[in-house]
């Protein structure tokens, strides 16, 4: 799983230049108010109805709601609408509690209660399946929920900025490159919060300088605060443009007394003009090089650009139905493909003969070798490269996993992986998704030689559209 993942952000459909769409059958136009008839939720949260049969994308709106709403933008396929008031509330319509929710754009359901969220989640994923596997009944599971849906996210990662002579350390707003601040964010840990707040005001005392994008000049580029929920280890990370820090000293001096939680400041130098968070090279500043943190029985030493799931309650929940997906009896050979720092290979471990895990990211390899080691797993061996290349070259070396596991980004699988899937055919698949839509195209190539047997969706994200899943393919 990449970096990109970690972070759901609300997105437009497609933009392509306003108009009035003449000559691709749409009759709105930008400007022109109309009430609309909510169906159903789409991938990012917006509300999706239909005026006069045309498709409107209404963020802000929820399913079995009447509203009034004014067309933005017009495409050849569907139109975008603000939402102008709603004439009819769903059911399941609240007042959002964060004060910034309308203009940050981090969370896009917060206006839903969370059973609806739930609901819709499911819903989300059985429209993917319907559309995309052809599987009309496909068996869904109710969303696995959490008991308190707020303050969940361990890990914020934060461009910090000079606005409006203000340094302020938030997100883009939606759309634009006004940037919010969220260094209060309701979902985040009350300590990455912290942490984020005290580095703001410490640049700002010392004058550190900050990157600007538009002229690439400027020292700090982004904030990342990680905390382990069961270590209550801090991990901050400071990503730069350049190697040398102005105040590098002094801003180190002052951060470890303010937060005396942290145990580890990193530096990261990412010096291109780019919209990705990490560069290629991680220094250590002060403290350990890693942060440690737990799950169930399993010690994990995590770096700055490891990925580690946000939400460490939902984790273990979704890594239960993994392995009860897996139902290893304790002779299976298990593939754990998009392994990352070893999460899923080593919470199998335990019931399985051998464990095979491969990943593109160096560091996260280290840390999974790290992780066996402390955890005492010795069944587990975990390479550096693409699953796609890495499965293909096992497969002639001999290797014929019974159980693969794969959890890839919101891209899906690799084509080439797909096809050593179907060609090699292990006696499962258990799919973990973060994105519906691509679960359900390749569950669609899958279904050739698998049955889908059971699809549980996890709100690993609560407020945000974002579902997670764990899908059990057998083969046929």
């Amino acid at each position: 799983m990449k970096e990109t993942r970690e972070r759901p952000r609300p997105k437009q459909p497609p933009a392509k230049a306003a108009g009035s769409g003449s000559g691709s059958g749409i009759k709105m136009k930008v400007g022109q108010t109309v009430e609309i008839e909510v169906r159903r939720l789409g991938i990012n949260g917006e509300g999706v109805g239909y005026y006069e049969r045309q498709v409107v994308f209404v963020p802000g709106a929820l399913p079995d709601e009447k509203v009034l709403a004014r067309i933005t933008k017009v495409e050849a396929k569907h139109a975008v609408a603000e939402l102008v008031r709603v004439l009819k509330p769903a059911a399941g319509r609240v007042e959002p509690p964060c004060p910034v929710y309308a203009q940050c754009g981090g969370c896009t359901l917060q206006h839903a209660s969370y059973d609806l969220q739930l609901e819709m989640k499911r819903e989300l994923v059985r429209e993917s399946f319907a559309r995309y596997a052809k599987l009309t009944n496909a068996p869904i599971e109710p969303t696995v929920g959490m008991d308190d849906p707020w303050g969940y996210r361990n890990k914020a990662q934060l461009p910090i900025v000079q606005h409006r002579g203000e340094v302020v350390v938030g997100l883009y707003q939606a759309g634009s490159h006004h940037i919010v601040d969220v260094s209060g964010c309701l979902v985040q840990h009350p300590l990455t919060n912290k942490i984020v707040a005290e580095v703001r005001d410490i640049c700002r005392d010392l004058g550190v300088s900050l990157y600007n994008e538009k002229t690439h000049k400027g020292e700090l580029r982004t904030v990342v605060a990680r905390v382990g929920f069961e270590t209550g280890e801090c991990q901050l990370t400071l990503v730069t443009r350049v190697r040398e820090l102005s105040h590098r000293n002094e801003l180190i001096k002052r951060i470890v007394k303010r937060v005396p939680e942290i145990t580890s400041i990193m530096q990261n130098i990412n010096p291109e003009k780019t919209s990705l968070i990490f560069g290629e090279e991680t220094l250590p500043l002060w403290g350990a090089e890693q942060m440690q943190e737990t799950l169930g029985d399993v010690q994990f030493s995590l770096s700055p650009r490891a990925f580690f799931q946000l939400n460490p309650e939902q984790t273990t929940k979704l890594y239960n139905l993994v392995a009860d997906a897996a139902a290893l009896t304790g002779t299976e050979i298990v593939v754990d493909a998009y392994c990352g720092v070893g999460t899923i290979g080593l919470w199998l471990a335990k019931n399985a003969r051998e464990i095979h895990g491969m990943d593109i990211t160096p560091e996260a390899i280290a840390d999974a070798k790290q992780n066996a080691e402390r955890t005492g797993v010795t069944n587990a061996r975990f390479v550096v490269g693409a699953a796609e290349k890495i499965l293909v070259d096992w497969m002639k070396q001999g290797l014929r996993p019974d159980v693969v596991v794969v959890d890839p980004p919101r891209t899906g699988l690799h084509p080439e992986l797909l096809q050593a899937l179907l060609k090699t055919t292990p006696k499962r698949i258990v799919y973990v998704s973060c994105n519906p839509s691509t679960l359900g195209k390749d569950c669609g190539v899958l279904r050739e030689k698998y049955d889908v047997q059971k699809i549980t969706p996890v709100d690993m994200f609560p407020q945000t559209a974002h579902v997670e899943s764990v899908t059990v393919l057998v083969r046929k």
